[in-house]
């Protein structure tokens, strides 16, 4: 038995399938075929022109919406414009949120090459230098650090500097060696040596007890702290030095003063009262001050000892980290972006792997994924024919395989 459809074009010209189309029902199985049969018969057309082609003979019920899942669930459709997965944000990992000194947590990042001269004269040809960056993962200082080559001797000269004016880390945080690999071929050295460190950098860490912890390859967002440290930097850079060369002495000094610009940003909001002019630091955690701010009068006639003197300070102390629990927390409790899950993996998913410069037709294919510590799966280790890849969700696809029937 079958049903068909009526209208008011009884007088016209079209054939009897389009004056009285067949009747589909919008959840059965023939339905589907029909939209998967027509789908392949134009050449995987899109929605629209589907259900055209559908309609010179049938009216599906819904047609519309069955139309849009027939070309979203077809295979070879999404391999030629695949949809990239996404997760909410996660929870704040507990190296942000609890209390510790500046940089005992922290991560590094690199900018470079620069063009800087070994002395400051007109005939001496400029060399490549580099700027390692080290952000703190609690209070949001920043530390640069001159870096010479990409040998392994200045990388860990530079740490051994940092470490010396900072404090020992116990936690080191990177980008994986893959996301140094851009388009200048020297950050290729930096790479491999981040990658796998030789032995001089292993035993180092080693004697000094460094946990060394790597983001997934090619998701920076799982680095965004000390990625947006990189950006704030360049922001400030280009725009006092443009493409001037200048002296070792020279580069040093803009360094530092851009390390204290970024260390005197506000960490939360200002307040709308006029009256309220304080306002929390990363210079607070460090000197007890914004690093730009200037210095205030000394109070001279103050009688006090050294007890009430110590006292003050520690009182001092306490009403800082008091603002960082209170204000900046609470500033980091709400979930900025990423606040919706699209198309959430699940432990056997076939999928693919975006990759730069490559079409999508030609990513590779991939299964098994593993989930956070809050059950949510932000990295995944996917199989592949040519080997086990480790990517962020970002750079994953979820083939709408359980679809298709």
């Amino acid at each position: 038995m079958k049903f068909l459809g009526g209208g008011r074009l009884e007088y016209s010209n079209l054939t009897d399938n389009q004056k009285n189309p067949i009747i589909l029902p919008k959840s059965h199985r023939l339905t589907k075929l029909i939209f998967v049969y027509f789908h392949l018969k134009n050449l995987h057309v899109g929605p629209q022109g589907l259900l055209c082609a559908v309609r010179q003979k049938f009216w599906p019920i819904h047609g519309r919406n069955l139309s849009r899942k027939i070309v979203n669930d077809c295979i070879t459709c999404f391999r030629n414009k695949p949809v990239v997965a996404s997760q909410i944000m996660g929870n704040l990992p507990a190296e942000r949120i609890t209390p510790t000194f500046p940089f005992n947590v922290c991560g590094v990042d690199f900018i470079g090459p620069l063009l800087v001269k070994p002395v400051a004269r007109r005939r001496i040809t400029a060399r490549k230098m580099y700027v390692a960056i080290f952000v703190c993962f609690v209070t949001k200082a920043v530390h640069f650090e001159l870096v010479t080559d990409l040998t392994s001797e200045a990388f860990i000269a530079c740490l051994k500097s940092f470490f010396s004016r900072r404090g020992k880390s116990s936690i080191v945080y990177s980008d994986n060696a893959t996301n140094f690999v851009g388009a200048q071929s020297e950050l290729k050295c930096l790479s491999d040596m981040l990658k796998k460190p030789d032995e001089n950098v292993s035993a180092y860490l080693a004697s000094v007890e460094i946990k060394w912890k790597f983001s997934p390859p090619r998701s920076p967002n799982f680095g965004g702290l000390y990625e947006a440290g990189v950006k704030s930097f360049k922001y400030h850079f280009r725009r006092v030095m443009k493409n001037t060369k200048v002296s070792i002495e020279e580069i040093l000094t803009i360094i530092s003063q851009i390390e204290g610009i970024l260390n005197s940003r506000p960490l939360t909001p200002l307040s709308c009262d006029p009256t309220d002019l304080s306002v929390l630091t990363a210079g607070h955690f460090l000197i007890g001050r914004p690093i730009t701010s200037v210095v205030e009068p000394e109070i001279i006639d103050t009688p006090d000892n050294r007890l009430s003197r110590w006292q003050r300070t520690t009182k001092v102390v306490q009403f800082i980290w008091k603002r960082w629990h209170r204000d900046y927390l609470n500033h980091l409790q709400q979930r900025s972006k990423w606040q919706f899950e699209k198309n959430d993996l699940k432990i056997g998913s076939l999928v693919l792997l975006k990759e730069e410069n490559i079409p999508p037709y030609k990513w590779v294919i991939g299964k098994d994924v593993i989930p956070g510590s809050d059950g949510k799966i932000r990295v995944a280790n996917v199989q592949t024919q040519s080997g086990l890849y480790r990517r962020g969700i970002s750079k994953i696809c979820v083939l709408p395989i359980n679809s298709n029937e």
